[in-house]
């Protein structure tokens, strides 16, 4: 009785102070064969509800620098600074930001895209239960090191998770992927997580900067990552590739378990 007074007398409420500071401008954009699209927010205090609501008090433009051309970016209905001209690898760009009497650059090369080459699932024994592990394979040119990817994958159409990562793994020219998903048992499965029959998982690659990599890796760690715009602080990236995808329909009782 004597130790449990003395512990419960231990605890303690503990009240964190943020220090309150203005918002920063985060610049989310993208550069495909599909055209350009940019999104500007602001970020939130940490004491209140997420605050998503694009921006479009801004001149959003993109050079072309490799050739010289300009585009400008407008504005659609959802909030986009969108341009439908579309990037061509090899060439190197630079998008701007004006907003605010401020002016934010960033300046990347287009990336080609990748060619997957394999897709399949695995259920492998895990001391608890049965596992389906979801492994791909695609080319990585082995005559450059530290190319980086990345990897998405969505679930019927839905982003399900999405991680970086880097040649150091590949061999021969050929980068496995792979990524534990559903139990067997799916009553034991988060939601999060669980696979029925029938889903349809895509496995998308990207490849993506050096810079772009450092700074998906630091958002996985929980920070906002290197800055990759020059003028005034402000967050986001620029990506200019090319995205890759294939798709698996899942059937649990037509999977093959490792090593049979």
């Amino acid at each position: 009785m004597i130790l449990t007074l003395l512990l419960s007398s231990c605890e303690k409420d503990l009240d964190f102070k943020y220090h309150d500071i203005e918002p920063l401008t985060v610049i989310e954009a993208e550069l495909t064969p599909e055209g350009a699209r940019v999104a500007i927010t602001l970020t939130t205090p940490m004491d209140e509800p997420m605050d998503r609501t694009r921006l479009t008090d801004a001149i959003v433009t993109l050079n072309d620098i490799t050739d010289g051309a300009q585009f400008t970016l407008t504005p659609d209905n959802e909030g986009y600074f969108r341009n439908p001209t579309p990037g061509i690898a090899g060439h190197d760009y630079r998008l701007t930001v004006e907003r605010n009497g401020n002016i934010y650059e960033s300046y990347t090369r287009m990336y080609p895209p990748t060619e997957i080459i394999s897709l399949e699932f695995n259920w492998i024994n895990m001391p608890y239960d049965q596992v389906a592990v979801l492994q791909a394979q695609y080319l990585d040119n082995p005559a450059t090191e530290q190319e980086c990817y990345w990897i998405k994958l969505y679930r019927n159409g839905e982003i399900y998770s999405w991680q970086e990562q880097d040649d150091r793994g590949a061999i021969d020219g050929v980068a496995t992927f792979f990524t534990m998903t559903s139990r067997r048992d799916t009553d034991e499965e988060d939601d999060d997580e669980v696979l029925f029959d029938g889903d349809v998982m895509t496995f998308s690659v990207t490849q993506i900067s050096k810079e772009m990599h450092d700074y998906l890796e630091a958002l996985q760690n929980d920070s906002n990552g290197p800055s990759m715009f020059t003028g005034p602080r402000v967050l986001g990236y620029f990506l200019a590739s090319s995205p890759t995808s294939s798709s698996i329909t899942f059937h649990p009782d037509q999977i093959p378990v490792f090593g049979k």
